[in-house]
């Protein structure tokens, strides 16, 4: 059986969000595996180990946005939340449109995070 703790996963081609955002969420109490692309964690055979994803949008390879559809396409329902440096009103709202959670525009506070993983997954 799984334990209570909260898993989260961070896709991110930046080295330094990598290793700052698991040290964060850690703080909260969450358990964090970071993957550097989006095949990095389809490959990773844990697909469904995790209770939410934080996708970084631009990255090279398959983008977050892909990875999200894909995820759909296999039936892998996680939610889903977005962070980017790029801010374009109408790109986040088409996420939030098709199923994210949030979309966070860096640099974002932890607060603005955490309250983002409240809803996606509530506490209880």
């Amino acid at each position: 059986m799984r334990s209570l703790r909260r898993h989260v996963a961070v896709v991110d081609d930046d080295e330094s969000v990598r290793e700052s955002l698991p040290d964060l969420l850690r703080q909260y109490g969450y358990a964090v595996v970071a993957f550097a692309s989006a095949e990095q964690f389809l490959g990773s055979g844990r697909l469904r180990d995790f209770d939410c994803l934080i996708l970084d949008i631009a990255m090279p390879g398959m983008s977050g946005p892909e990875l999200h559809r894909e995820l759909s396409r296999r039936g892998e329902t996680v939610p889903v939340i977005f962070i980017t440096g790029h801010a374009d009103a109408n790109a986040c709202a088409t996420l939030v449109r098709e199923g994210a959670v949030e979309v966070l525009i860096k640099p974002f506070s932890a607060e603005d995070l955490l309250s983002a993983l409240k809803v996606a997954i509530p506490p209880g």
